[in-house]
């Protein structure tokens, strides 16, 4: 066990530190129990604020150890881990490259730089720290199993394969070196090797999550459904509180066709791990597919938060404000979401439609002008940007125009969501007859995987509009 093994991973939990507290022969104790200022309980307390993310804290706290100790190559590492831990990667690996310089065969020193390298991106920097490890021990079982995982992400597939065999060869019941050749072997599609591997882990350890779930992962990708979720249920009983594993179940759950016990595996996972955004792209979905709305629109409010890029809650976000008919609110989601995507042109003429209900009619009109000027000319896509900008004037000259061009297209995708703007465009101008009459001739193209389809289906709802 390394240091590697667990900031590698940026694990931040209470056990992670006190498990390197033993590795460096510091007796972990409660801070209850301990002398008020000892480093033991200093250490403890600091395990608890990296649990809770509060990393600047924890680092101030390490920084009351007495002098004396916190000159250990030992307390150096650890704070340079800290220091990762919470991003600042050129303070940490300046401790740690000066642990290595004065100490050139410490490997925990290198292991300690090769997580900094790892959590900063710098793969290179982080393969060269494993390698000077494996001339320090050429067998060292967690430098080789590391540089194995790395050569998996980059596909280097039989590179890989290398050295997670050399690991094998040395001792055939390492679970690392197992799993490592059973990811190597499926990534290569040979079935029959990954399986084998795979198995002969779980034989070995039975108890243990990561080599269940690795091994649901591959029946997964089998198709061999109720088999992943045999390893998966084992798995959980083994690690309730592990959010990948929850992930996992619920895919599965979800492939299986079961979405409401997919969605407890979904919420689960949000109550273990509420800062990671995956589990809310998946619930937000599900919880929209099963008519929890208001459940949904929170999940999407709530990743929108925890990533701005990600501009697909935003535009979630958006339509379940156009479902409750937050006009002002909808605008300002669909505004940001054509910030942060604006070669989706369609979020603008959302975020315009909205405006035109929450004020007037004519507010967007030098916006859509300045939009209009971003989307490729004579396409059905400009021609319906020009005609909500003369909606703006109050100029309705362009329908007939719009309408034969709509007859025209033979992109039935991209017809389904013109037509919807179309009736949006009818329904703002007080037409409703007219506007009615499109969103029936929307739903009537069921197009259910584009977003529009989703507002013109509940809006068809709240009308008790039905299909002719």
């Amino acid at each position: 066990m390394n240091l590697y093994s667990f900031f590698g991973k940026k694990i931040k939990t209470l056990s992670a530190v006190i498990l390197l507290m033993i590795l460096w022969g510091i007796t972990p104790v409660s801070a209850q129990t301990a002398q008020v200022n000892s480093t033991e309980a200093i250490i403890t307390q600091i395990s608890e604020l990296l649990s809770a993310s509060k990393y600047n804290e924890a680092i101030a706290l390490f920084d009351t150890i007495p002098q004396a100790e916190r000159g250990s190559s030992q307390l150096r590492l650890l704070r340079a881990s800290i220091l990762s831990a919470a991003g600042k990667y050129a303070e940490a690996r300046t401790i740690a490259e000066a642990v290595t310089k004065a100490e050139p065969r410490n490997t925990e020193a290198f292991f300690t730089l090769a997580a900094i390298e790892g959590a900063a991106g710098r793969t290179r920097q982080e393969r060269d720290a494993l390698e000077a490890i494996i001339k320090i021990e050429p067998d060292n079982a967690d430098a080789l199993i590391t540089l194995g995982n790395i050569s998996l992400r980059n596909r280097a597939i039989r590179t890989a394969a290398s050295y997670f065999h050399r690991v094998f060869s040395k001792d055939p019941g390492n679970v690392g070196a197992l799993l490592g050749l059973g990811r190597a072997f499926r990534m290569n599609s040979e079935w029959e090797e990954a399986e084998r591997y795979y198995n002969r882990a779980v034989e070995l350890y039975p108890d243990m999550a990561e080599a269940r779930s690795e091994r649901a992962r591959f029946y997964k990708s089998r198709g061999f459904l109720l088999n992943a979720l045999t390893d998966l249920d084992a798995a959980k009983k083994s690690a309730p509180d592990d959010y990948w594993i929850a992930i996992d179940r619920g895919s599965v759950l979800f492939d299986m066709n079961r979405r409401s016990q997919a969605l407890e595996e979904y919420n689960r996972a949000i109550a273990i791990n509420p800062g990671e955004f995956l589990a809310y792209v998946y619930a937000s979905g599900l919880k929209d597919d099963l008519g929890d709305f208001d459940g949904a629109e929170k999940d999407y409010a709530v990743l929108a938060k925890l990533r701005p890029d990600y501009y697909y809650a935003l535009e979630g976000l958006g339509l379940h404000k156009m479902r409750n008919e937050k006009w002002a609110e909808a605008r300002d989601v669909f505004m940001e979401a054509y910030k942060r995507a604006p070669e989706e042109h369609l979020y603008a003429l959302l975020a315009a439609i909205n405006w035109m209900r929450a004020e007037n009619v004519t507010s967007p009109r030098s916006f859509l002008n300045q939009a209009q000027s971003r989307v490729k000319r004579d396409t059905l896509e400009w021609y319906m940007f020009r005609l909500y900008y003369d909606l703006t004037a109050r100029n309705y000259m362009g329908e007939n125009d719009m309408i034969i061009r709509l007859d025209r297209e033979t992109d039935e995708v991209l017809k389904a969501r013109m037509l919807f703007y179309m009736a949006l465009y009818y329904d703002t101008r007080g037409n409703t007859a007219l506007a009615e009459k499109y969103f029936i001739m929307v739903n009537e193209m069921d197009k259910k995987a584009i977003p529009e389809w989703r507002l013109n289906n509940w809006i068809m709802i709240k009308r008790n509009l039905k299909p002719q």
